[in-house]
């Protein structure tokens, strides 16, 4: 366990999660439009199947998005037969040894809920994580937020990037910039605002401490 976290970008990055409601066609329109302003997509898309998923995969690339930027959540068999090396595992998913053991090409996430899972994550061989949420979220209906006060303790207990997801617009950076977090991960705010793009962008300016 690292005790002594290093963090070194002031600018904190800003991750996408795709919100499992809209068509291909739909995610292409928009995932096209506004990943030259954010650091990476995940897409995390339950309802699909792994050959839509494929196919979601190759079409953005086509359209320009490079997959060095996309993250896929739990499928894995998608990312590898795309070509995707980085995935996120949610909490109910893969052991992060298991799949580091048959993909170590792989960049591996890992979704958690608590400071003993960080630990756990890290040394098991995450390369990075995903908390929340952290503030009330619509995506996350009856669920009591976990607050900011655990990302802060899980921050200082592991070496590996956090992220965290929950809630997250532009007003509620300046209450997680104490944070020394490495970003932050956006659902809804953006891929259900009327203008994805213009979303985006006010999250990145909050970010940029503009």
């Amino acid at each position: 366990m690292g005790t002594k976290r290093i963090h070194t970008d002031p600018k904190m990055k800003l991750h996408l999660i795709t919100d499992g409601e809209k068509s291909i066609a739909e995610l292409v329109r928009v995932i096209t439009n506004v990943h030259t302003a954010a650091d990476a997509i995940h897409i995390r898309e339950k309802k699909k199947t792994a050959g839509e998923l494929v196919v979601l995969i190759e079409e953005l690339h086509q359209n320009g998005v490079p997959k060095s930027k996309l993250i896929i959540n739990d499928r894995i068999d998608a990312a590898i037969m795309t070509g995707v090396n980085q995935v996120q595992l949610p909490a109910h998913s893969f052991d992060v040894k298991l799949v580091k053991q048959h993909f170590p090409e792989l960049e591996v996430g890992c979704s958690i809920h608590s400071a003993a899972e960080a630990v756990i994550c890290e040394e098991n061989g995450a390369d990075r994580l995903l908390y929340g949420h952290v503030f009330q979220t619509s995506s996350k209906p009856g669920l009591k937020a976990r607050g900011v006060q655990e990302a802060w303790e899980i921050a200082g207990s592991v070496r590996i990037p956090v992220f965290v997801i929950g809630g997250i617009v532009p007003s509620s950076i300046s209450e997680i910039r104490h944070l020394k977090i490495d970003g932050v991960a956006v659902m809804s705010y953006v891929f259900s605002a009327e203008d994805p793009l213009q979303a985006v962008l006010e999250l990145t300016k909050q970010l940029k401490g503009v």
